[in-house]
């Protein structure tokens, strides 16, 4: 029986020769302010790629939230307005820094966070957004920010499910002020752990490396609140060949979902589309579908790795149970959403088993 995983790295001995340089130099991290020689050629490359003018490479995106909370200054009594619909590192995030999350329904189209219930729920205690673009579909970043000018909100892309992805031609995690990425074993780019956060704030990226590193510029001078965040040179030794390699991971995952959109397209099931103006980097290829639990039972009895991201969107979670929020189309998704593998490891043959095998279920 064939398996096919819903995600899988796309490893050769290009990591496995960095690897072995790192260990063979022994220098395996780095506590500078500035980071270790690969962190530094890493940051250059995403730099490079999004448009960005700096970058600070951090242990998780996790992290990379956390951190740029803290570099923005938010903290108790603050609120930040966030999508449900997402993994809950995003409100974990919020919660260390002391802050309280406040949950804003999504937009069935793409999941993304609905400009309209941001607006509704913005007050003059709500200090930051952060629009989420989750499975690689952009948010409207054109409106969030539009509504952050006007209520005077610090803007925090959650992009990392999207890295590569673009809004109008910009690249997601560079259209607010802050743009935070993961680097887990899943992603489109993966370091088995890692991220990072881009800005064009010379000031805030200066922060964000002292957030990295217990608030230390140099030596043990301590001077704001930081932790150890730090990306180790391995890891970025692996995300440094990974960024090299990244247009072509992206362009073979974008012909995996053209094909499968292809084969499944005149059937009973919601597709993700573009919306004009974004390109995604289809790091899940999610589909809407009634009866979703059961497809998706016979689809792994027959290998597929058909996977539900997220069957219990964050406000429903024991931790943040809040029965008074009022989130139709986040409840709505969670029943029904299923994503499909496409990563770049899919042959054309994995493809047409999926769409056969979904077809014949329909």
């Amino acid at each position: 029986m064939k398996k096919i995983p819903i995600s899988k790295p796309f490893f050769n001995n290009e990591e496995i020769t960095e690897v072995k340089k790192v260990m063979q130099e022994g220098n395996l991290t780095n506590s500078s302010f500035q980071g270790g020689k690969r962190v530094q050629e890493l940051e250059s490359l995403l730099c490079k790629f999004t448009g960005s003018q700096n970058a600070v490479a951090i242990n998780s995106g996790t992290a990379a939230l956390h951190a740029a909370l803290l570099a923005l200054g938010i903290g108790k009594d603050d609120e930040v307005l966030l999508p449900s619909f997402t993994f809950l590192a995003t409100a974990n995030a919020v919660i260390a820094t002391g802050a309280k999350p406040i949950f804003v329904d999504i937009r069935r189209r793409d999941y993304t966070i609905d400009p309209e219930d941001l607006e509704r729920k913005a007050t003059n205690r709500s200090k930051a957004v952060i629009p989420v673009h989750l499975y690689g579909h952009p948010a409207d970043m054109k409106r969030i920010n539009e509504i952050a000018s006007k209520h005077s909100l610090h803007v925090i892309e959650d992009a990392c499910q999207s890295l590569g992805s673009t809004y109008n031609g910009k690249q997601t995690g560079s259209i607010g002020e802050l743009g935070c990425f993961s680097f887990y074993a899943s992603k489109v780019l993966t370091s088995g752990e890692g991220g990072a956060i881009v800005t064009n704030s010379k000031k805030l990226a200066d922060r964000l490396r002292m957030v990295r590193n217990h608030g230390m510029l140099e030596g043990y001078d301590t001077r704001i609140f930081g932790l150890n965040l730090r990306l180790t040179e391995i890891n970025a030794a692996i995300a440094k060949v990974q960024m090299r390699k990244l247009k072509k991971m992206l362009q073979i995952r974008r012909k995996n979902a053209m094909m499968l959109t292809k084969l499944l397209q005149d059937h009973n099931i919601v597709l993700p589309k573009e919306n004009d103006g974004s390109k995604y980097n289809w790091y899940l290829y999610t589909v809407a579908i009634e009866n979703r639990d059961n497809i998706m039972n016979k689809l792994n009895s027959l290998g597929i790795g058909a996977t539900v991201y997220y069957r219990t969107p964050v406000h429903k979670i024991p931790f943040y149970a809040n029965s008074n929020v009022s989130l139709p189309n986040t409840e709505w998704a969670a029943e029904h959403v299923l994503s499909l593998p496409v990563h770049p490891l899919v042959t054309a043959g994995d493809i047409k088993y999926i769409a056969n095998s979904f077809r014949k279920m329909l």
